[in-house]
């Protein structure tokens, strides 16, 4: 494995990268380890529940699952857990030499990158989840996966159900597996159009609004100033950002795509191709769950990709 030296003598692996996940992963007990066994777990998690002003820590390790769901809490639940597994692993010496994120994701891979710290990435998320829900409620949504049709064929569906309602492409998680967010008309009328065009399944979620689509917008506002006051440094290694696919480490440039990111489609299946195109052959998914890693195996079996999500995951990376 090439590794360099970085200017305070840590390795960064060449040919690695860490991979965040986004809502979806969270599960109730999540970073019990962490919060039991590490110094930098118990901190970040009474951290944490004093920006949010809250027992975050209760409810990610305790629940209820009903409330853990929910947009406001699940975010800053995944950055925390998340963070503080990114920050465990690069104590013990594994550096990426890139990074990038799935939707809320995105935050935990800047604060891995240390772009910001994590306590004021906290802070951003804290804003981003608020906002979210707030626009979930002024303007009501909905989002669907598409499973068996192309990229293409899905945006032309989502150009032709626009004329029943609001409709977008919102996550192109996989090239056959495309998220589609708006308003209830909207999607269902794609959902049928979708059907029609030979889609192996068509699912709607149970999510609290329509992400990534522009029903989002009245959550920009409020983000954009917070983005505004929030001084962002220049990543350690680049992230290769959800609304470009391209590896950036310019702060100005993570500004602006953090906030179009509410209102545009996380292009996750050119990520994690811009990702192998940079030469990395292994990638870590630093986080709850398994989602990206069954996602970056459709994309692409020739990665090898792991996960990473509790303490005994940590040990066995260290010596991998």
């Amino acid at each position: 494995m090439g590794q360099h030296s970085d200017s305070l003598g840590n390795y960064i692996l060449n040919n690695l990268a860490f991979i965040f996940p986004g809502q979806g992963s969270q599960k109730v007990g999540m970073g019990q380890d962490l919060y039991n066994e590490t110094l930098i777990g118990k901190m970040r998690f009474e951290e944490a529940d004093e920006i949010m002003d809250m027992n975050l820590s209760s409810l990610i390790l305790e629940g209820p699952e009903e409330k853990l769901k929910q947009t406001e809490f699940t975010q800053p639940a995944l950055y925390v857990v998340s963070v503080v597994l990114a920050e465990l692993l690069m104590k013990d010496g594994i550096i990426p030499s890139l990074a990038a994120g799935h939707s809320l994701g995105e935050y935990s891979a800047l604060a891995a990158a240390g772009s910001f710290s994590f306590s004021e990435g906290l802070q951003l998320v804290k804003v981003r989840s608020k906002g979210m829900k707030e626009a979930g409620k002024t303007q009501p949504g909905t989002m669907a996966a598409i499973i068996g049709l192309d990229e293409d064929v899905i945006v032309q569906i989502c150009d032709d159900a626009s004329a029943s309602g609001i409709v977008q492409p919102a996550n192109f998680n996989s090239h056959n597996q495309i998220v589609i967010s708006g308003d209830l008309n909207g999607v269902r009328q794609a959902m049928k159009l979708a059907e029609n065009a030979g889609a192996r399944k068509t699912i709607e979620l149970n999510v609290s609004g329509a992400f990534h689509s522009i029903l989002m917008e009245p959550a920009k506002e409020k983000l954009a100033e917070a983005l505004q006051l929030q001084t962002l440094n220049e990543p350690n290694f680049p992230v290769v950002m959800n609304v470009t696919a391209k590896q950036t480490k310019d702060p100005d440039e993570i500004r602006q795509n953090l906030l179009a990111q509410l209102d545009n489609p996380v292009l996750w299946t050119a990520t994690v191709e811009a990702i192998r195109d940079a030469g990395t052959s292994e990638m870590v998914e630093v986080g709850p769950g398994r989602t990206l890693q069954g996602l970056i195996r459709r994309i692409d079996k020739s990665i090898a990709i792991r996960g990473v999500s509790n303490l005994t995951d940590i040990k066995e990376n260290v010596h991998a």
